[in-house]
């Protein structure tokens, strides 16, 4: 590690001038920022911890039937809270890492990293709206590939608001140790189509399987993706999988989440 200023804003109207300040960064839980401070992959001179802001924790129902979530909302609250409006969301957010992790991870923090491994993305790619500090930002214009989003320096995810699905399920893959996706995949059908939406599996991050939302918008089974392959071009290949495995699984894994939510 090294030397830095800790921050510790009470309100949302403190933390935003605190992160006026040249090289400042928004700390969530911390379950990706700390390990990246430590390997001196980030090294903001300010941290900006949001944990303390409490109009920035909770779970309610908007105006618009939507799910919003506070951005310094913990994915075990999220689980605990959702279980009812939004179960696939719930079921995601309660199968992140351990307890450890689900009590101090935070929904705000998962989406402002963009780890191309997280389940957060995939979830928030099935339409929800991003609200920060500054604007609202829709999912499809927020994620820009590998760690990278629209957040403009200063911003701070400060809710996020999730449109509650007609029907939904979300089936990962995970790595055993970290629990991370080695490939997930979140179906989520609305009235005016099929969103279907990948992480873990691509070099660019989270993105939607285009075709398979065309058929699944027409037909929403597993029967309609049959003959359908996702590329294997583009896709991550390491120690836990090459390419082709992971296009694999992004088709196996999307016909599973069809039948959890049928």
């Amino acid at each position: 590690m090294y030397n830095f200023d800790f921050v510790k804003p009470k309100t949302l109207a403190e933390a935003t001038a605190a992160m006026a300040g040249e090289e400042a960064q928004a700390l969530g839980g911390g379950q990706t920022l700390i390990p990246s401070l430590k390997a001196r992959l980030a090294s903001p001179t300010t941290l900006v911890s949001l944990s303390g802001i409490k109009e920035m924790v909770g779970v309610c129902k908007g105006d618009d039937g939507s799910l919003c979530i506070g951005g310094a909302t913990p994915h075990a609250v999220v689980a605990a809270e959702a279980a009812k409006t939004y179960p696939a969301l719930a079921k995601l957010a309660g199968g992140i890492g351990d307890p450890a992790v689900r009590n101090r991870g935070t929904v705000g923090g998962s989406l402002a990293n963009n780890d191309p491994a997280a389940c957060y993305p995939s979830a928030a790619l099935a339409s929800a709206t991003v609200v920060t500090n500054r604007r609202r930002i829709a999912a499809d214009d927020y994620f820009q590939g590998m760690f990278t989003t629209a957040l403009e320096a200063g911003e701070i995810v400060t809710e996020v608001r999730f449109p509650v699905p007609e029907k939904a399920a979300y089936i990962k893959f995970e790595q055993p140790a970290s629990r991370f996706a080695l490939t997930g995949v979140f179906v989520a059908k609305f009235k005016d189509g099929v969103r279907v939406a990948v992480t873990g599996a691509s070099e660019e991050g989270v993105f939607r399987w285009a075709e398979a939302e065309a058929a699944l918008s027409k037909n929403f089974s597993a029967a309609a993706l049959a003959g359908l392959a996702a590329s294997a071009d583009g896709m991550i290949t390491d120690l836990h999988g090459t390419a082709a495995y992971r296009a694999h699984l992004v088709g196996v894994l999307t016909r599973r989440a069809v039948e959890a939510a049928a």
